[in-house]
């Protein structure tokens, strides 16, 4: 897997980078929006290529509100996208400070999702907790997902999503869930109110005092 063997030279960046996780989130949302996937035919210049235009395109999060969610939620529910990025959310997971992170995959296959065997080569099984949610629905359908699942999801003191399909299935259901994601279509676009091409991390919970706390970088 490309990714994973990019992950010391990019590990060491994030290390390196004035703000890590800053760094590691907005690697998460570069590995959302590049197909990684094994049959895509995508060679190491392409991603390297694909990945500083990330870095150079638009990118909205309070950066403030979400190390404070972080700092009050003690553990984390991660709720991966697609399979060829996961990589790129090892990064990311290993930047939360919170006492426990339980990782979650798609039960079944379906489109390019992110299923167990997929956290088994990411390295993802053994660092952390991997569970299945138990359903093949492209997003986080909660009535069609486990009851561990569920259990999980009520329990975790911060959510965080990945891609549009979770931000569709659940938008909506819990105010302590942040999502990670670029701003793919109109219809999206009109939903958060972000031009289209953003990168952005945003909260579920509405903002304080009407006032709306997002942020450019």
């Amino acid at each position: 897997m490309l990714a994973l063997a990019m992950l010391p030279e990019i590990r060491n960046a994030c290390m390196h980078a004035d703000d890590p996780l800053l760094y590691a989130l907005r690697m998460a949302i570069a590995g959302n929006v590049i197909d990684l996937g094994a049959s895509s035919g995508i060679g190491d210049d392409a991603i390297r290529q694909s990945i500083s235009q990330v870095f150079a395109e638009p990118f909205v999060a309070d950066m403030d509100a979400f190390r404070r969610a972080l700092s009050s939620a003690g553990d984390v529910l991660y709720i991966t996208d697609n399979a060829g990025e996961i990589v790129f959310d090892r990064l990311l997971l290993e930047q939360l400070p919170v006492r426990r992170i339980v990782v979650a995959v798609r039960g079944q296959a379906v489109l390019n999702d992110a299923t167990m065997v997929d956290a088994e080569s990411a390295g993802l099984v053994g660092p952390y907790m991997v569970i299945s949610n138990g359903s093949d629905a492209p997003g986080t359908l909660l009535d069609d997902c486990s009851e561990e699942f569920r259990l999980f999801f009520a329990s975790a003191g911060m959510v965080i999503a990945k891609g549009q399909g979770n931000y569709e299935s659940l938008s909506g259901q819990s105010n302590k869930v942040w999502f990670l994601l670029k701003i793919k279509c109109p219809v999206l676009a009109r939903a958060t109110g972000l031009p289209l091409g953003t990168h952005a991390v945003l909260s579920a919970a509405p903002s304080r005092d009407g006032i709306d706390e997002r942020k450019g970088e």
